[in-house]
């Protein structure tokens, strides 16, 4: 949970003091405590995570290539490895962990920081599928994501909305043919008891329309199985709202 967490490191790498000002002060009103630091070039950036700490980079993506790549270098060779998010242009060629939009406003700078720190927070996720086979499948690829995850599973939709009722989960993966209540159901009680929720449905189903009853009915997301790692990455960024690098589109 965000209020769980004490504080976050978080380094601003930008040229230009305007912008790292209006990102601190956007993380000046985060919803989770913040120690910002900030450089203007890869030399100040590679000194500060030489000190170890950081959680999370702000990195202005119109610094030149090779700027851009000593600090993503430097972050990936560090001790504790942050999660770099690279500001503006998507797309550039940075080793980057995913992308924003670059904030004019301090509004809009609090968003984007917001939105950059919950790729820091361990994710609570169900996951309901009454095949042992495919829990274990999705569990695997959600452990190997580069967002912290906490899973729960449970193998029928009775049981699933016990426990959306005891306890406070971020995402629910759904699998639409289960015996007792199917996904629609489990997805109509769930957007009307837990609206916060997002919901990803997965199906083998071929009907052609599925995808956009599901989507009608509340669904965030939608899984065609047999699916793949790439295909609940793209999920997840979609949840963070990020811009996934090219790679792990």
């Amino acid at each position: 949970m965000i209020s769980d967490l004490i504080s976050l490191q978080i380094l601003l790498v930008f040229r230009s003091p305007s912008e790292r000002e209006i990102l601190r002060q956007g993380a000046g009103f985060s919803s989770v405590p913040a120690e910002v630091l900030d450089a203007d070039d890869a030399a100040g950036a590679e000194a500060l995570l030489a000190r170890g700490g950081m959680d999370l980079i702000l990195l202005d993506t119109a610094l030149p290539p090779l700027e851009k790549s000593a600090v993503c270098r430097a972050a990936r060779g560090a001790k504790r490895k942050p999660f770099i998010i690279g500001v503006g242009r998507a797309g550039d060629g940075a080793d980057v962990d995913g992308y924003v939009n670059r904030p004019v406003t301090a509004d809009e700078a609090q968003a984007v920081v917001d939105r950059c720190i919950r790729t820091r927070i361990p994710t609570r996720v169900l996951m309901v599928d009454d095949s042992a086979t495919m829990r274990a499948i999705v569990r695997k690829i959600l452990s190997a994501s580069k967002f912290p995850v906490e899973v729960e599973e449970v193998d029928e939709g009775a049981k699933a909305l016990k426990v959306l009722q005891e306890g406070s989960f971020d995402i629910v993966f759904l699998d639409y043919n289960m015996p007792g209540l199917n996904g629609m159901e489990i997805l109509s009680e769930l957007r009307r008891e837990h609206p916060h929720v997002a919901a990803v449905m997965m199906t083998s189903t071929d009907s052609e329309n599925f995808a956009e009853r599901a989507t009608k009915a509340g669904a965030a997301a939608f899984l065609k199985k047999p699916f793949f790692p790439s295909d609940i990455d793209a999920v997840l960024y979609r949840y963070y709202q990020l811009e996934a690098p090219s790679r792990t589109r």
